[in-house]
């Protein structure tokens, strides 16, 4: 199974990005996917995660600023991050959990400054 992640980059505080996830190589239904992000210095957190019938989960951090979609005849993964502040500069990680198993993508960087 294989993530391929797309997007990220420099942006300004208030600006908006998009993150992009697509998983090949699965013979089995993607039960969940998401992203997760790490900050220098900090652990791996949850971002924002997506189930296979739409059902929806976010940090509270980014709760109403993010959003996260998916498209279950393509395994792809969206992540549309409004509002960005200089707190949400991390690495960006896609996932995707199929049959309990968790599979990463390679990370993407966001950085937030001005």
């Amino acid at each position: 199974v294989q993530l391929q992640a797309s997007g990220g980059g420099l942006v300004q505080p208030g600006q908006f990005l998009r993150l992009s996830c697509a998983v090949s190589g699965s013979r089995f239904s993607i039960n969940v996917m998401g992203w997760y992000r790490q900050a220098p210095g900090k652990l791996r957190e949850l971002v924002a995660t997506v189930t296979s019938i739409g059902e929806t989960a976010y940090a509270d951090s980014v709760k109403g600023r993010f959003a996260v979609s998916r498209d279950n005849a393509n395994d792809t993964v969206v992540l549309h991050m409004n509002s960005l502040k200089p707190e949400d500069t991390a690495v960006y990680y896609c996932n995707a959990v199929i049959l309990s198993l968790y599979y990463w993508g390679q990370g993407t960087q966001v950085t937030v400054s001005s």
